[in-house]
């Protein structure tokens, strides 16, 4: 079975199926074997004055030991069946629609539950958030996370396999365990931050070029290109701006962390400055649409 095939039948499995509560209430879910071994290291080795020295090293252990481990299962017994259900387990395309969704279903119920399901989402201040922050935040999450979460482990299984994907998937989470630019983390943090970003780069230009595609808005890509670089990161700015001109909804812009408001740009700021529950059902749709889109590349690859 070619690999553009297997990556379709995950792509199916994971739409299909999410993430099962009775199997990861049983079992510990790969990614979170990978966090544990973040964690270890994180608390081993992240102190001194070599902490950069020592974060570059487990970034390339890291590497070594999840494409070593990806080689291994991909060349077992049912080699192809294993890597159809790991690519499946590490794609998140169901999990994160419902996400997205249940903040748009807490919010139609009050402003206070729409707070507390965007929470789980994002890593901003949301006690002070009104309606439009947090619908502005569900929408960000979806974008964001739709590269990070569907389209870069697809990529990076389409181009290297199995162990392609293990290594996107245990730098993406090194990134979002110990990449943050604060003093505990800066160094130790700093190879796995910038490898993520560069794994990312391909990606995140692609979901904005299916979400363009997928709406049929050719015309958006200028306005794609223009507002991309005025996010804080270097990718994420791509299927945002992408997502905010396909809603015609301002993305981005000021924000609490930690108490402290940053006044970031918006994010196509000619779009609507308002946003409620609607515009989450729109990017939850929005989802769908795009990855069924993706699905349909894949096929593509997959038949020539």
């Amino acid at each position: 079975m070619n690999t553009a095939l297997i990556l379709a039948l995950a792509l199916c499995l994971d739409a299909t199926f999410g993430e099962p509560r009775w199997l990861w209430s049983k079992f510990p879910h790969p990614a979170v074997l990978m966090g544990r071994i973040i964690g270890w290291a994180d608390k081993r080795f992240n102190a001194g004055d070599a902490r950069k020295r020592n974060g570059t090293l487990l970034c390339i252990g890291l590497c070594v030991g999840a494409f070593s481990i990806g080689a291994f299962l991909a060349d077992f017994f049912l080699g192809d069946l294993v890597s159809l259900l790991l690519a499946a387990i590490l794609l998140a395309q169901k999990s994160l629609a419902q996400h997205v969704q249940a903040v748009g279903d807490a919010l139609r119920l009050s402003l206070g539950d729409g707070r507390r399901a965007v929470a789980q989402i994002v890593g901003r201040d949301t006690a002070e958030m009104d309606e439009t922050a947090v619908t502005r935040g569900a929408i960000e999450s979806a974008a964001e996370n739709f590269s990070d979460g569907v389209v870069a482990p697809a990529f990076w299984f389409l181009v290297a396999g199995l162990p392609g994907l293990l290594v996107y998937k245990v730098i993406n989470t090194a990134d979002s365990m110990i990449g943050y630019r604060n003093e505990r983390y800066e160094d130790f943090g700093w190879a796995s931050a910038r490898l993520d970003d560069l794994l990312n780069w391909i990606p995140a230009r692609l979901t904005a070029v299916l979400i363009a595609a997928t709406y049929m808005r050719p015309d958006a890509w200028n306005t794609i290109r223009r507002d991309a670089g005025l996010h804080r990161s270097p990718n994420a700015g791509w299927p945002e701006a992408a997502m905010a001109v396909i809603l015609n909804v301002s993305l981005s812009g000021p924000r609490s962390y930690d108490g402290e408001i940053r006044d970031f740009p918006y994010v196509y700021p000619e779009g609507r400055r308002t946003a409620g529950p609607t515009d989450i059902d729109a990017a939850t749709s929005a989802l769908w649409r795009v990855w069924a889109g993706l699905l349909g590349l894949v096929l593509l690859i997959a038949l020539f």
